[in-house]
């Protein structure tokens, strides 16, 4: 047990050398500090609130991020969300939520404001193993949507499931069809709010040209990556001042989508 502990700790390491946590009791910090410096030699930082936090997030670039769900000038939720639609070198680092609040709905929020993992008072350094080995080293698809950023929330890949909730379109798809048709929804999602939430409908769509991109070149569809290839270079100003061409481009691609996906979103 002792050489299966050694050797996680070991891979843990490399990606756990800078450490934010922000919380404002200085006995929790203290704790879970202490603890993870029991497993690896790691520097940390601290911020008693949210302001304080992303001010180090920015300049410090933390590998992992621990967040309390609240507290005095502390949500949680907010700043794990705030963090994901920012320009931050770390913004898709991963995030702990530690709380003794581990009710339902804290739960679905963390989880919808894009945090990897959530961690309940009181834990022991087992429980706190397991979840930065989850997020370390077992890492999860990164969805960059427009309403959700962060890790995909399901947490397990549900591709084999044949159940009674499994729709018939959807165990006829392939692999690399479901993940164009995932994309063209967030690229469609992306072009309605290019007016509304301009930052954030631009990084949408740049990491959905190039996932397309991707199975383009696997289906060996070079219009598809042609396409593709045309949004992006479409976003590379960040001005982007002609808008007609970015439509033009969005539906370009937009084609792509099957007609019974068009349909459901029609009847929705």
């Amino acid at each position: 047990m002792f050489d299966a502990d050694e050797k996680l700790h070991q891979r843990l390491a490399p990606r756990l050398q800078r450490v934010l946590i922000v919380d404002p009791q200085p006995a929790s910090v203290k704790l879970l500090g202490d603890l993870l410096r029991s497993i690896v030699s790691t520097q940390i930082v601290t911020a008693p609130n949210d302001a304080k936090a992303l001010q180090l997030a920015a300049v410090f670039d933390p590998q992992i991020i621990f967040v309390e769900h609240s507290g005095l000038h502390m949500n949680g939720a907010k700043l794990a969300r705030a963090i994901r639609r920012s320009e931050f070198a770390c913004r898709k680092a991963p995030i702990i939520m530690v709380t003794g609040e581990a009710t339902a709905g804290a739960i679905l929020g963390a989880r919808d404001a894009g945090v990897h993992e959530f961690l309940r008072k009181p834990f022991t350094i087992k429980d706190l193993l397991r979840r930065l080995e989850a997020v370390a080293l077992k890492p999860r698809d990164w969805v960059e949507a427009v309403q959700y950023v962060g890790p995909d929330r399901r947490r397990f890949n549900s591709g084999d499931y044949a159940g009674p909730r499994k729709r018939k379109s959807d165990a006829r798809k392939t692999p690399d069809q479901a993940r164009l048709i995932q994309a063209l929804k967030i690229v469609r999602a992306a072009a309605g709010a290019l007016d509304s939430d301009w930052p954030q409908a631009r990084r949408a769509l740049l990491a959905q040209a190039a996932d397309i991109q991707k199975v383009a070149v696997s289906v060996n569809d070079m219009t598809m990556m042609t396409a593709a290839a045309a949004l992006s270079r479409q976003l590379t100003d960040e001005a982007v001042s002609d808008r007609l061409a970015l439509g033009e481009a969005i539906t370009g691609l937009l084609v792509y989508m099957p007609k019974e996906e068009l349909d459901a979103a029609r009847a929705a």
